[in-house]
C-alpha cells in the first residue's frame, strides 16, 4: 500500500492523474511507511505517526468516525504503545480516538498517552459545546450529510503550549509551533532528524481552506507566513492535514511557497482597495485571482473558494458591514422579496425569470431571483421548482465542496418543500368522495 500511495502521489504533482480522480479528503485508512519509524495513515484527515524508543508519537488521531480505521492501519503496522498525541488544531476531524489508544494502554498495563495541543483549544471545545446544534446544522449542510451528528464530548489536552514547545520523545526531538492560519490553535510540527514535516491544514492539497463561508474568522497572512518559514526548513516529506505525502526537498518547498504567494495575493490585494475606500462587492469582483497558481493540482479550488478567502479577509479588518449603506440596516428578507416580486408583476414573473437567466448560463442572478420568488410566497409549488433546478444547476457547476454543499442543501430543501405538499395534496384527493 504504500507505494501504491506515493505513486497516487507522485502522479497527481505531474499531472498524469486529475485530482477529479482523486479528491484529497476521500482516503479512508490507507498506510504508508518510510522507513521503520515513521508512518502515514491516509484517511479523510490524516495521521502520522512517529516511532521513538519511548513509543509512539502521533501528530491528530483521527475523526469521529474514521480515527477505528486509523488506529487499526498503525496497530497492523506496530505494536508500539502509544506515548504523546499532539493535535494541529481542534477540528473534530482531526482530535478523536485517544481512547483507543488509552484502552491499549491500559490492556498492556502501560502509561497512558499524553495529549498536547495549542492554549486555545480549550476555547474551541467549550464553543463547540456550547454551538452544538449550529455547528451540526452548517456541517450537515457543508458536507450535504442530514445524519451528521455533532460531538459534545472532546479529550481536552493534557499539557499546552502558546508559542513554541520543543519535545524529546525516545530521543527524538519534534518542536512544535503555533501559528494562526486556518484555526486560532493550530500547530505544525518539525521532526528534525527525520526531515518530516507535519503541516496539519496548513496544506491540504487543495487551495488554503481560508475562507469557509459558514465557519468562524481565518487568518490568512499568518498562514502565509507559517507557510514560508516551513518552506524553509529543507523537509524531505512534508505529510498534510489532508491529501497525499509530498516527497522531494524541491517539491516541499515549491508547494508550500505557491500556498504564501496565493494567500499573499488574496490578502494584498484586498487590504489594498479596503484602503483605497472600496465596498466589498467590488472588491470581490475586482480581485485578480492567481490563474496560474490555482491551476497547480495542489492548489485546486476543490474545497474552499478564492473568492471566499477575499469575504473573509474584509470580515477580519472591516467587520461585517460591507460598505453599501442599504445593507446596515436592510429589510427582512421576505419583506423586500414581497416588494421585488409586486414590481415584477408576482413570484411567478421572478420564477420565470430565474428559469430563463438558467438557461442562458447567469446562474448567479438566477439564484437571486428564484430565492426571492420562494420568500416572497413560501408555499407557491411553481416557485419552488424552480429553485430546485437553478439551485442544482449552480451546484452542477461548481468545483468547491464549500458551494456544491450550500446549493445542494438549498435544491434539497425545495425538493422536501414540492414533494411534502404533494403528498398533502394526494392524500386529500384520496379522502375525496
Amino acid at each position: 500500500m504504500t507505494q501504491e500511495l506515493l505513486s497516487i502521489a507522485d502522479d497527481l504533482w505531474t499531472g498524469a492523474i486529475p485530482l477529479e480522480e482523486h479528491h484529497p479528503f476521500n482516503q479512508f485508512g490507507e498506510l504508508a511507511t518510510f522507513d521503520d519509524d515513521v508512518a502515514f495513515v491516509a484517511s479523510f484527515a490524516n495521521v502520522a505517526a512517529i516511532g521513538t524508543d519511548d513509543g509512539l508519537v502521533l501528530i491528530d488521531t483521527g475523526s469521529p468516525f474514521l480515527a477505528p480505521t486509523a488506529h487499526e492501519a498503525l496497530r497492523r503496522w506496530t505494536d508500539r504503545q502509544l506515548h504523546t498525541a499532539v493535535f494541529t488544531h481542534g477540528h473534530i476531524d482531526h482530535c478523536f480516538g485517544v481512547e483507543l489508544y488509552e484502552a491499549d494502554a491500559a490492556a498492556a498495563g502501560a502509561t497512558a498517552p499524553r495529549v498536547i495541543a495549542h492554549e486555545a483549544i480549550g476555547a474551541r471545545f467549550d464553543r463547540y459545546r456550547a454551538t452544538a446544534g449550529y455547528n451540526e446544522i452548517i456541517n450537515q449542510r457543508q458536507f450535504q450529510s442530514p445524519d451528521l451528528r455533532w460531538p459534545v464530548d472532546y479529550r481536552y489536552p493534557d499539557e499546552t503550549f502558546s508559542d513554541k514547545l520543543h519535545l524529546d520523545v525516545g530521543g527524538t526531538r519534534i518542536e512544535l509551533h503555533h501559528a494562526r492560519g486556518e484555526t486560532d490553535d493550530h500547530v505544525w510540527a518539525w521532526v528534525s532528524d527525520r526531515k518530516v514535516l507535519c503541516a496539519g491544514d496548513l496544506f491540504i492539497w487543495a487551495s488554503p481552506n481560508c475562507g469557509n463561508p459558514q465557519k468562524v474568522q481565518r487568518y490568512p497572512l499568518e498562514w502565509a507566513v507559517a507557510a514560508r518559514e516551513m518552506a524553509g526548513l529543507g523537509a524531505e516529506i512534508l505529510l498534510p492535514g489532508h491529501g497525499l505525502p509530498i516527497v522531494g526537498v524541491e517539491r516541499v518547498r515549491t508547494a508550500l511557497s505557491d500556498v504564501a504567494a496565493f494567500l499573499e495575493t488574496l490578502h494584498d490585494q484586498t487590504v489594498a482597495m479596503m484602503n483605497a475606500g472600496a465596498r466589498l462587492d467590488e472588491i470581490v469582483n475586482s480581485v485578480e485571482y492567481p490563474e496560474e497558481l490555482l491551476a497547480k493540482p495542489y492548489l485546486q479550488a476543490v474545497y474552499d473558494e478564492p473568492e471566499f478567502v477575499v469575504r473573509n479577509i474584509w470580515r477580519l479588518y472591516g467587520g461585517w458591514y460591507d460598505g453599501n449603506p442599504a445593507r446596515l440596516k436592510p429589510p427582512a428578507d421576505a419583506s423586500l422579496a414581497a416588494e421585488v416580486a409586486a414590481l415584477a408583476g408576482g413570484p411567478e414573473r421572478l420564477a420565470e425569470r430565474a428559469a430563463t437567466l438558467a438557461a442562458e448560463g447567469d446562474l448567479r442572478l438566477a439564484g437571486q431571483l428564484a430565492e426571492w420568488a420562494t420568500q416572497a410566497e413560501p408555499e407557491l409549488p411553481a416557485a419552488h421548482e424552480v429553485r430546485v433546478s437553478v439551485n442544482r444547476a449552480r451546484k452542477l457547476a461548481e468545483a468547491s465542496t464549500m458551494s456544491k454543499g450550500v446549493f445542494g442543501w438549498a435544491a434539497s430543501e425545495s425538493a422536501r418543500s414540492t414533494s411534502g405538499r404533494a403528498r398533502e395534496g394526494a392524500s386529500e384527493d384520496d379522502s375525496s368522495p
